[in-house]
């Protein structure tokens, strides 16, 4: 599924709840530019075998919900530029996903400007090694709490938290 709706500028609306995603692995770039898309549920999908969500809402500017509620991510390991650039989204809720085995959150939340709130205090990062711009730009952000990331494996951490609000 990766790059699949790539691209589709002009798509409003999207129903996937019949989707079979069982045997998906990539789902990178997905919605990449899908920038009049508001909302997207992808909920009901499963996701047990993806690896790859690269890029997966990057630059879906007008996104203001994600519904990611209950999907699996036991399996993933690219995460990098996922949310990046979804300049309309306030909130976020991450606390069901599981990052044991994700090597890459670079640019996870670049650019997304008008995020507000973010629950991440359940990431495991033992196994990450990039974490290059993860909130660069988070500017509406006034607090994130990574006290429970572990960094021994992270080799850049560089413009991590570049442009972040300052309270």
């Amino acid at each position: 599924m990766g790059s699949m709706f790539f691209g589709c500028s002009k798509l409003k609306e999207i129903n996937l709840s019949n989707f079979n995603t069982e045997k998906v692995k990539n789902m990178s770039y997905m919605f990449y530019g899908c920038s009049s898309l508001k909302k997207i549920d992808i909920s009901n999908f499963n996701t047990m075998n993806v690896t790859n969500m690269g890029s997966m809402f990057y630059r879906c500017s007008s996104l203001t919900d994600i519904n990611i509620s209950n999907i699996i991510t036991n399996n993933l390991i690219d995460i990098n530029y996922m949310f990046a650039e979804c300049l309309s989204l306030n909130e976020i809720n991450l606390s069901n996903f599981n990052t044991d085995k994700i090597k890459n959150m670079s640019y996870l939340f670049y650019g997304c400007s008008s995020l507000k709130t973010i629950n991440i205090s359940n990431f495991n990062t033992n196994n990450v090694k990039d974490m290059n711009s993860m909130f660069y730009g988070c500017s509406s952000l006034k607090e994130i709490d990574v006290s429970n990331f572990n960094t021994g494996k992270v080799i850049d951490m560089s413009y991590m938290f570049l442009d972040v609000q300052k309270n």
